[in-house]
């Protein structure tokens, strides 16, 4: 399987998923606009461990939405979801959404 990104979103396949499972299936949330990513169909589980986000996808798809991207279908597997960063002169940040 290859990655997987929706805005600044990069979901990465992993053999496995480890963590503690989520009551929600939020995997991103901007912090300017109070956007969300998040699994808005299918059957799936979202772990967190040492402050990385693992998806399960149980279901043939899941549908990953946002309020500003086209929603995107995620196939059965296990997923690492990465936030992308960018650099600026005073270090790395997470990408405002």
């Amino acid at each position: 399987m290859k990655a997987i990104r929706q805005g600044d979103v990069i979901l990465l396949p992993v053999e496995q998923v480890d963590g503690q499972k989520k009551l929600d299936l939020i995997l991103a949330e901007g912090e300017v606009t109070g956007h969300k990513h998040k699994i808005s169909e299918g059957e799936a589980e979202l772990y967190e461990k040492d402050g990385t986000l693992y998806l399960r996808v149980l279901s043939d798809i899941a549908l990953l939405t946002h309020e500003e991207h086209q929603a995107i279908p995620i196939p059965q597997g296990n997923w690492l979801v990465k936030i992308q960063r960018e650099y600026e002169p005073e270090g790395w940040r997470y990408v405002a959404d």
